[in-house]
């Protein structure tokens, strides 16, 4: 069950009449950019993580790896 918070912003008067007068709906449009901004930084975070391993990730020997893993499943 999804769980909901109500999230507050204060914005110009003058963007909000803007927005209405455009037929704007503020809050899916806020709910939407905030998403975006979320995943954009889960994204930003992983790729750090990634950079921080890529050092031990080249370092792996793949086919030594394989090889390991069949002789194991042979044996």
């Amino acid at each position: 069950m999804t769980r909901y918070v109500t999230v507050s912003v204060r914005i110009p008067r003058q963007l909000k009449e803007e927005a209405e007068r455009l037929g704007i709906k503020i809050s899916p449009v806020l709910r939407r950019a905030l998403e975006e901004e979320v995943r954009r930084r889960k994204i930003e975070a992983l790729r750090m993580e990634l950079e921080d391993i890529r050092d031990v990730l080249e370092k792996l020997d793949v086919e030594r790896i394989v090889r390991h893993i069949r002789e194991d499943r042979e044996g």
